[in-house]
């Protein structure tokens, strides 16, 4: 990122930097570079998606000043939005499954976000958060919904920035990139651009296990942003290689073993992206780097990742 003088906080968005591992993993860890969005202003790589939901729902006429934003989320593409709005005169209103931290929860009220907080339950329950905000969006008067799970903005964003971003870094020189998916608009945006570069670039996608992408069986689990009950529409399944299942304890783990060892403070999401580059890394033939997209921050997972039990031994998810 270039030294400057900005026009608002949305301007510093992306430009993120690889970082090579030092004490993570063994011998392995010297293909690995993780790609680290915590340093985005919101803390996440949705920053890259929350100016573009709102542009697309501008040009479309969905959105008109004072309006509302209203989005299902599992809480950075809900700070990315809040972090927008706030820029640019918005009110916001977000729906969360109740899984979600409650570090994530204050970031979206600090923003003069509204939250509502409902079950964590399957797609087909009216009490889901994409059906509880649709109808927010619906009920509102000058509210507009968001979308990102449909939105094409999403992946665009991906195939405009962060791919470009990891082959200019790389020189090219790279055989695999890992990433996970929610919406499924990072791994797509990405994996369109680089194999648009090399088609012998290997995008694998790291789920959780209980998630559709490598289920069955479909089940609750803990990571957050990452994930889901159903494949929405903004994955475009031909951009991802293969699929790799990482579980809940596997992912904490290795985000609490990143902020000790290595100094990096991120989310269980991270953890499991790099978890599974580590492993790809010492299989892997080709030559090149296995880059690991590490979403956000852990300063979002203090009170559930990071929270300590009384014996300051261990966190609450081990």
């Amino acid at each position: 990122m270039a030294l400057g003088i900005y026009d608002t906080v949305l301007d510093t968005v992306g430009d993120t930097p690889l970082i090579r591992l030092h004490r993570v993993g063994g011998p392995e860890r010297a293909r690995v570079l993780v790609k680290l969005e915590s340093v985005n202003p919101g803390g996440s790589i949705k920053d890259r998606i929350g100016l573009a939901l709102i542009r697309a729902a501008e040009a479309d006429g969905r959105l008109k000043p004072g309006g509302t934003i209203v989005e299902a989320t599992a809480g950075n593409t809900g700070i990315a939005l809040a972090q927008a709005a706030a820029v640019l005169g918005y009110r916001s209103i977000f729906v969360v499954p109740a899984k979600m931290s409650q570090d994530k929860i204050r970031l979206l009220k600090a923003y003069g976000a509204a939250v509502e907080v409902v079950p964590d339950v399957g797609r087909d329950d009216p009490r889901h958060y994409h059906r509880v905000a649709r109808q927010l969006a619906e009920s509102i008067p000058g509210a507009a919904y968001m979308g990102q799970f449909e939105a094409a903005a999403n992946p665009e964003a991906h195939y405009a920035t962060t791919g470009p971003e990891i082959w200019a870094a790389t020189r090219g020189d790279i055989a695999m990139v890992v990433a996970g998916a929610g919406t499924g608009g990072t791994i797509t945006g990405i994996g369109r651009y680089l194999k648009e570069q090399n088609p012998a670039v290997e995008v694998v996608g790291a789920d959780p296990e209980g998630s559709i992408f490598t289920g069955p069986p479909v089940h609750p689990f803990q990571i957050e942003g990452m994930g889901e009950d159903y494949i929405p529409e903004t994955l475009d399944q031909a951009a991802v290689d293969r699929w790799v299942k990482v579980t809940d304890a596997e992912a904490f783990r290795m985000a609490r073993a990143l902020a000790r060892e290595e100094g990096l403070m991120v989310g269980g999401s991270s953890g499991a992206i790099v978890k599974v580059a580590l492993d790809e890394a010492r299989r892997v033939t080709r030559e090149g780097y296995v880059v690991a997209i590490c979403p956000d921050t852990g300063r979002n997972y203090l009170s559930n990742i990071f929270a300590e039990e009384g014996d300051t031994e261990g966190p609450r998810w081990s």
